[in-house]
């Protein structure tokens, strides 16, 4: 009977081995991603590549170039140009993570006739893209609530290049600046909360009672690698450009 239990016991360990294994191999690309997150905060290394999308200017200080130089010493007194140049497409960026993301748009069609399946797989396939406005929440220049999703890890013979985009997502906290390109405009957001919600808890979708409320929502799955529940970010407007 003992020697029973030992092979059952062997046979338990072994099974959790192969699936631990399976399950890392999975999502190399997420768990990947969060040891070199975890690793350079560590050693200090900071990554401030979109850091500045997200950092009010001031003014820009103008200066005359006096006619009496001669051609060379004007030119190196031509200041710099502090003109940001919007993307034409929409654009998620978070520094905190280092993505700039472009941002998908889904048809309503789906939803206005209540087929989740189809809504899901169109969801699913632009995805591949980038991440996703979720359908029938609002966009930024009309205020309310902007809802956008991506995965955190998505299976690696997946084509698209996006599976793992929010991995990272955990590690934006209160205070933390998001940026969104709409419509060649740039809006400036701050986080105010973080949340975990189970996937049926559809409030998240819902527009603010404040109609002056602009709010933009980030969904992923989490924990990484699985799908049981989803971590929810939530900023407030606090800038225009």
């Amino acid at each position: 009977m003992k020697d029973i239990f030992k092979s059952a016991g062997r046979q338990v360990i072994a099974t959790a081995i192969i699936m631990a294994i399976g399950f890392v191999g999975m999502n190399y690309g997420s768990f990947y991603k969060i040891i070199k997150y975890r690793i350079d905060t560590w050693r200090g290394v900071e990554n401030n590549t979109f850091e500045q999308i997200v950092e009010l200017e001031g003014n820009v200080e103008q200066t005359l170039i006096e006619s009496g130089d001669n051609l060379v010493s004007r030119v190196r007194k031509v200041p710099e140009i502090n003109l940001e140049i919007m993307p034409p497409d929409i654009r998620l960026v978070v520094p905190k993570i280092d993505q700039n993301l472009p941002v998908m748009r889904v048809s309503s069609e789906n939803l206005i006739t209540k087929d989740w399946g189809a809504l899901e797989q169109d969801i699913q396939e632009k995805l591949k893209d980038g991440v996703i406005h979720y359908p029938g929440t609002s966009l930024p220049d009309k205020g309310g609530n902007t809802v956008i999703t991506g995965h955190s890890s998505y299976f690696p013979w997946d084509p698209g290049r996006f599976k793992d985009v929010f991995a990272l997502l955990s590690e934006v906290y209160e205070g933390d600046k998001v940026a969104m390109y709409y419509d060649q405009k740039k809006y400036i957001y701050q986080v105010t909360e973080r949340k975990i919600i189970y996937p049926g808890d559809l409030d998240i979708l819902k527009q603010p009672k404040d109609p002056d409320a602009n709010r933009l929502t980030l969904i992923t799955c989490w924990p990484v690698g699985t799908n049981t529940k989803r971590l929810v970010i939530i900023g407030d407007l606090v800038e225009t450009e």
